[in-house]
Parts: structure tokens; C-alpha cells; sequence
């Protein structure tokens, strides 16, 4: 598959985030998990405007690269992204949480155009992205790439320390992880984060989570033999 969005230009992202911040404002409602997703809106928005290979009509093929929401419990930012890349219209945005839209306070793979899995309990993207890279190598795909992005408090999960451990050794330079870090992991601690992803074999580095020059920068440098991890760093959530 080309990737097309690689070579395009840059976007005025100053622009593209008041037109997230739009789409945002539509949903309203009961959602306990504001910072969540506005923890996540510029790192996502890089990856599926200049990054991801995947678009409303390439969603089902099997070149695709992969995007896997971990952190599920907060998915408006991912909701907005989408229906301005066109996967689903912007009138759905409205009535996120409804009883009968299928914009859920968690998303539903079944339901959301663009969604690889259903996420929102801790500790299971990083896992099911790593064995979306083995069952990818299982089939001969060794083109598309697998993305998952996770939060810092999520890495206090233990299986995720499993699939870090497992991934560096293994190889599975198809695997990409993205952690939004905005200071909320209850045993997290400045640095630990890279540091952890290192010893077990991965490349890895720490960004502005809101510099999306840096953000893209770190998205597409190369680890040849190695997953990557990306960390992001946000405003703390309680801050």
C-alpha cells in the first residue's frame, strides 16, 4: 500500500485542532472522562492525518495499518478524528452516549466505523496489539504496521509489563506504542516510562504531547529489528 500521508505536507495544526475542538463541543452528555480525551487529541490527530495508513475506504483491507485504542474509557478525541477524516459522519457526534447512537462512553468495534477493538478496561490494547503483529507475520503481512495507544496510569496494569517484556525480545518492529502520559499513573515516577520500554528492548523516546512536529518526528524515526514507543508528555490531569 502507498503511504501517501507520510510524503504529504504538513497542516496548520493550530487550524486542524479548533476543527477538532468543534467536533468535540457537539458531544455532550454525562462523560466522567473529559481529560482523557483531550489528553489524546493531538497525538491522534497526527497519526491519522499524516501518519496512519488507513482511510474510510482502505478500513477493511488487509495492508491497512492498525490503530488500537487502549485507553477506551475516554474516546471523544477519537471520535472527533474519525469523523473528520470521514469514517463516519459528523452527525452522529451529537448524540455520543445515547442509548441508541453507537458512539459509546467505550468504544464498540462493531459499532464505530474505523474501530479495530473494543476498548475501555486497562491493560488489554498493548497485549492485543502485540498479537495482532504476530497473527499479521502469521499471514505474511509484514508491511502494515500496528498502533496502540495507552495511557500512563494503564501501564500500572501487569499485562502490559508481560507484552513490553515479550515484544523487545521478539523483534516485532511492526508494533508501535503510544503513551499519553499527563502524570495520573499512581506508580509512575519522571523517566520511568522510556526507561522501562528500553530495558526490555524497545526504541523509545519522550515528546511535547502537543508539538505535533515532534510528535510526527518521533512517529516515523526508524528502529529496524525493534517495536517502538513513543511517550508523550501532556499537562498533568489534575492540574
Amino acid at each position: 500500500m502507498t503511504n501517501t500521508a507520510e510524503t504529504s505536507p504538513p497542516r496548520g495544526a493550530r487550524a486542524d485542532v479548533r476543527e477538532l475542538n468543534r467536533l468535540m463541543a457537539l458531544m455532550t452528555g454525562d462523560e466522567k472522562h473529559g481529560p482523557a480525551a483531550t489528553s489524546t487529541l493531538d497525538a491522534l490527530w497526527v497519526l491519522y492525518d499524516r501518519v496512519l495508513r488507513v482511510s474510510p475506504g482502505t478500513a477493511g483491507a488487509p495492508e491497512r495499518d492498525r490503530f488500537l485504542l487502549s485507553k477506551g474509557h475516554g474516546p471523544m478525541a477519537y471520535y472527533a478524528v474519525l469523523a473528520a477524516k470521514g469514517f463516519f459522519p459528523e452527525e452522529l457526534l451529537p448524540g455520543f452516549g445515547a442509548y441508541d447512537s453507537p458512539l459509546g462512553h467505550h468504544p464498540d468495534r462493531m459499532l464505530v466505523p474505523g474501530a479495530e477493538i473494543g476498548s475501555g478496561s486497562l491493560g488489554h490494547g498493548l497485549p492485543l496489539a502485540v498479537g495482532s503483529v504476530l497473527g499479521l507475520r502469521a499471514q505474511g503481512l509484514t508491511d502494515p504496521r500496528v498502533w496502540v495507544l495507552v495511557g500512563d496510569a494503564e501501564l500500572d496494569e501487569g499485562s502490559n509489563h508481560e507484552a513490553i517484556a515479550y515484544a523487545g525480545p521478539a523483534g516485532l518492529e511492526q508494533l508501535h506504542t503510544l503513551v499519553i502520559d499527563n502524570a495520573s499513573a499512581s506508580f509512575g515516577r519522571p523517566g520511568g516510562i522510556v526507561a522501562r520500554f528500553e530495558a526490555a528492548g524497545w526504541s523509545a523516546e519522550t515528546v511535547d504531547g502537543r508539538d505535533h512536529e515532534a510528535l510526527y518526528a518521533a512517529f516515523t524515526r526508524p528502529h529496524p529489528g525493534r517495536p517502538r514507543a513513543v511517550v508523550a508528555r501532556v499537562e498533568p490531569k489534575n492540574a
